[in-house]
């Protein structure tokens, strides 16, 4: 299913996309490929370029990516992405630092990161698994 939205929208979200800086240009490239797939729903699309969104800390792109994926998303889908990407940026940065990290005591210590919000989220777990898990 193809995501149609008004030519000022798309053009908009595009333009916020291309401003992102270079340092993030994976992050760029990637949500520019996902706002044009056909394979997800658009559930699924919109409820991953939230998490994206968060992820970039930009805060006109999170603002104009949050007002057209409410079109699309329920309350709790909206909510479920919004989780989805605070866990993943927990997780990420947790793993990241163990592959990095030079000391092998800290690979023994267990993790104890909280992540309820994995079975709490509201919406279809297949949903929720697509949104990064």
């Amino acid at each position: 299913m193809l995501i149609r939205t008004p030519r000022f929208l798309h053009m908009s979200i595009d333009t916020l996309i291309d401003q992102l800086p270079d340092y993030a240009k994976d992050l760029r490239l990637n949500l520019s490929t996902l706002l044009r797939q056909a394979e997800l729903t658009p559930q699924q699309t919109w409820g991953t370029a939230v998490a994206s969104a968060i992820a970039s800390r930009n805060s006109e792109l999170l603002q104009t990516i949050l007002e057209e994926a409410a079109k699309s998303l329920t309350p709790e889908a909206m909510n479920a992405a919004k989780t989805a990407s605070a866990l993943m940026g927990m997780n990420n940065i947790y793993y990241r630092f163990l592959h990095l990290s030079h000391n092998p005591k800290y690979k023994t210590i267990p993790a104890r990161l909280r992540m309820n919000g994995i079975r709490t989220h509201g919406i279809d777990q297949v949903v929720h698994s697509g949104l990064g898990h």
